[in-house]
């Protein structure tokens, strides 16, 4: 399988639509090519289909017998590019680092971190009973173990 020619003709397909990016690439056992694609405002299957079509089209079956897999991340997949932040803006994300796990609203992303909100019920500091406090955390890209956005219905 001639991998630096897959990820060419990935890139070519990639490039006709400048809202769409690379999220993973895998070449599996058995020539199986999995292509895993985002866009900043989703992805519609004509898209996918374009992709695949690329990619398919301009490969020789003759040569290399292979199957092709070009899809969406789902719903369970982690936020794994920087781009994928930014569309979830506003949206709750469940974030672990080594030591720690957050759970707030998006609510900025830079180039080197992102800012989580969320509200919280703790004890007063005088007196009984519990109040609202508002917590704001900002983590570093590179702390970010993993990073899923949390699904309410």
């Amino acid at each position: 399988m001639n991998k630096e020619r897959v990820k060419e003709l990935l890139q070519e397909a990639l490039s006709e639509n400048e809202s769409l990016f690379l999220i993973e690439l895998e070449f599996l056992a058995n020539s199986k090519i999995k292509v895993i694609v985002d866009g900043d405002e989703g992805v519609p299957l004509s898209e996918c289909v374009r992709i695949s079509r690329n990619i398919e089209h301009n490969l020789d079956r003759e040569e290399e017998d292979f199957s092709l897999e070009v899809t969406t991340p789902d719903i369970a997949h982690p936020l794994l590019v920087k781009r994928q932040y930014k569309k979830n803006i506003n949206r709750i994300l469940k974030v672990k680092t080594e030591t720690e796990e957050f759970e707030g609203t998006l609510t900025n992303v830079t180039d080197e971190e992102i800012t989580l909100h969320w509200k919280v019920r703790e004890p007063k500091p005088i007196g009984k009973g519990k109040h609202t406090v508002e917590k704001v955390k900002t983590l570093l890209y590179e702390d970010i173990k993993s990073a899923k956005v949390k699904i309410i219905f």
